[in-house]
């Protein structure tokens, strides 16, 4: 059980890192907490520091989620003989650490990305579904909130419907979960989606690629 709870405790710790801060400050000077959308997830990092740091950020915060989930949650198993069931918790910690980092006084992201790596850690399949919901609302829609929880509400309905009767256990227990923390982070876009204000994601120009480079 100790073995467990600190491994729970690292997961929450990498979850934590602020990749989107860290980038900001870095190449820009400014705290993604206080400009933009202040969030410090892949979308806000990529309108302010340009297109590619979009890709950088999603990366790294995936990553992060999907280490602890699928890597921790499987040697877990193999050191320390623990339930199959056990990256769910390090994948949920992972994503707790992204969304209320301590390393930032618990204020962070939504969740999104690092979510989507812990569940293609613990679900691949019910993640391919809901990649695909992300891209039928995001492609023509150009709303990444919206396209975002799309996906994550898709996620345990996915997961039923691929196997049935055994689908009802840990893996949907941190399905539905993380799926209601996901979009009660977002309740601030479903206010402005309601009031037709959300942003939409646009392509860079080439003149604003041009500045990224320099």
């Amino acid at each position: 059980m100790i073995a467990y709870g600190l491994i729970t405790i690292a997961s929450y710790l990498i979850g934590a890192i602020p990749f989107g801060y860290v980038l900001g400050k870095v190449l820009r000077g400014v705290d993604l907490r206080e400009v933009g959308s202040g969030n410090l997830g892949a979308t806000n990092a990529g309108r302010l520091l340009g297109a590619k740091w979009f890709a950088v950020v999603f990366i790294f915060d995936f990553l992060k989620g999907f280490m602890p989930a699928f890597v921790f949650g499987h040697f877990a198993g193999k050191w320390f003989d623990a339930p199959e069931t056990i990256g769910r918790l390090y994948g949920f910690a992972a994503m707790s650490g992204h969304i209320w980092p301590v390393y930032l006084r618990f204020k962070g992201g939504k969740g999104v990305a690092t979510a989507a790596g812990a569940v293609t850690g613990i679900a691949p399949a019910a993640t391919g579904i809901g990649a695909l919901v992300f891209l039928a609302v995001f492609l023509p829609l150009r709303i990444v909130s919206l396209a975002s929880m799309c996906a994550v509400a898709t996620l345990p309905l996915a997961h039923v419907a691929l196997h049935g009767k055994e689908a009802f256990g840990a893996t949907l227990l941190a399905l539905v979960a993380m799926a209601l923390i996901i979009v009660f982070k977002h309740r601030s876009n479903i206010g402005r989606l309601i009031r037709g204000e959300e942003p939409k994601a646009v392509r860079p120009s080439k003149k604003e690629n041009s500045a990224d480079e320099e």
